[in-house]
């Protein structure tokens, strides 16, 4: 993404910014115990491109690590297209699933008016009346629960296309997006752009992001498509509140983008880079009362137009990001519904991740009784003609090595393919059982597998077995 291509000249210029606030004394240490101000288990995209490509290759040698470290995990939904007239559908469609799932969606929203300074990603609303109705209507579809929202990556970060003119007018878009978006739902987490800890320096992230309109906001998103490591964006995120409090604003916080700081640091392209890898697995449990969230916005595995198309999902940069990389914890699993082959409806933008709505959601059945020892829960992700399962399995009061679900499928429904769990039969009753890394789960812990389905899965009910 063209995004990226800004931060490749700006990484030199403040390096040096962000060593001169270690030595004057701005903490460098982790922040305290406690976490930030949003608690719960964050959405994953059923329809995201790693979850289509997983579906459609199954048999691809890839395919297990890119599901298992990768397809699992939320990411953001990125909303790129202009589309005035349906993009509250879209929105609510996507916010119906998570809502659904009891979970926190993730939206990336990306449709500021010369958007990327007309670079490589460039593109957004033709002009800023036009992208105060988008946005209106966008934020119509949010319903009245916990949302987080990124607005507008590099809006703020990178200015150097504006005139003095188009910077205040750009300014007051964001400060009336966001309370346009915070009226519509007093519930949404909105953050504003605060670069990366190698591009401006704190003080001036923090005069930026006043400008913008941050007194309005919950707080700022950094390392959005970069590599920095955590530890540096999160001792930049201290020093951007402290100049905040500065001027008087309290109360802010920081998001940071962990998809692909894993890894060495060096060049920004990762389309050309081995030595990356996935960051942090997306949590709300940050363990820092200044960060709300490790979140994976800039999707693991899409291009950032290197020697790839912008946003285009390839898998040997997913597997690439994820081979060698830890598993992901089995008390924290995976969150809400498993990979489906249902494409986006429409043709997704070559400059950011697709925006197009996913299949409708159906509420979690009812818990089913318990098992010897654990209990499962299925939650039915259907389609016309298709479903994906997602599977909790918890725990009783004391811990279980290994585990087996038996699912009884709706006549009719056939699984057509399974992860993070072995299965045997596809239709009827189907008997599941752990794999390596998730048959071990601490007392009232959970952890989770899916499958895919044709026909019907509404009705599916499970038990557990440890």
């Amino acid at each position: 993404m063209a995004i990226l291509s800004s931060r490749r000249s700006s990484a030199a210029i403040s390096v040096a910014a962000v060593a001169g606030l270690a030595a004057a004394g701005v903490g460098l240490a982790v922040g305290g115990a406690s976490a930030g101000t949003v608690s719960g288990s964050l959405y994953r995209d059923p329809s995201s491109a790693v979850v289509r490509w997983v579906a459609a290759n199954p048999g691809d040698s890839r395919a297990a690590v890119i599901r298992d470290k990768i397809a699992s995990q939320p990411q953001a939904r990125w909303y790129a297209n202009f589309n005035p007239s349906t993009i509250q559908s879209e929105v609510s469609s996507f916010i119906g699933a998570a809502n659904s799932a009891q979970q926190i969606p993730v939206l990336s929203v990306y449709e500021i008016t010369n958007r990327d300074c007309g670079g490589a990603s460039a593109g957004g609303a033709p002009d800023l009346n036009q992208y105060q109705t988008w946005v209106s209507n966008f934020a119509r579809g949010l319903g009245n629960q916990t949302v987080l929202i990124i607005l507008e990556t590099d809006s703020l970060a990178l200015q150097t296309c504006l005139s003095t003119g188009e910077l205040n007018a750009r300014n007051q878009a964001l400060t009336t997006a966001t309370q346009t978006i915070k009226s519509a739902n007093p519930n949404a987490k909105v953050y504003l752009d605060g670069g990366h800890s190698t591009w401006n320096s704190a003080n001036d992230t923090a005069n930026r992001l006043r400008a913008a309109g941050v007194q309005y906001a919950d707080g700022f998103f950094t390392n959005v498509s970069n590599f920095n490591p955590t530890s540096s964006e999160a001792n930049f995120g201290r020093a951007v509140i402290s100049a905040l409090n500065g001027m008087g604003i309290s109360g802010k916080r920081q998001v940071i983008d962990t998809s692909r700081n894993g890894g060495a640091a060096g060049d920004w392209c990762a389309d050309d880079n081995t030595d990356r890898r996935i960051g942090q697995y997306p949590t709300t449990n940050t363990g820092d009362a200044n960060i709300d969230a490790y979140l994976w916005v800039k999707p693991p595995g899409e291009a950032d137009g290197c020697r790839y198309t912008a946003g285009s999902f390839q898998p040997d940069l997913a597997f690439s990001l994820a081979n060698g990389a830890p598993n992901p914890p089995t008390t924290a699993p995976p969150t809400t519904n498993p990979p489906t082959t249902a494409p986006p409806t429409t043709a997704p933008p070559t400059t950011a991740p697709p925006t197009t709505a996913p299949p409708t959601t159906a509420p979690p059945t009812t818990p089913p009784p318990t098992g010897n020892g654990c209990s499962a829960s299925v939650a039915i992700n259907q389609w016309n003609g298709g479903f994906t399962a997602s599977v909790n399995v918890t725990a009783g009061s004391a811990a279980i090595n290994g585990w087996t679900v038996t699912v009884a499928l709706p006549g009719g429904a056939a699984i057509t393919s399974t992860w993070n769990a072995q299965a045997s039969g596809t239709s009827g009753t189907v008997r599941f059982t752990n794999v390596g890394y998730n048959g071990q789960v601490g007392a009232g812990q959970t952890t989770n597998f899916g499958f895919q389905g044709t026909g019907t899965g509404q009705g599916a009910t499970a038990t557990c077995a440890a």
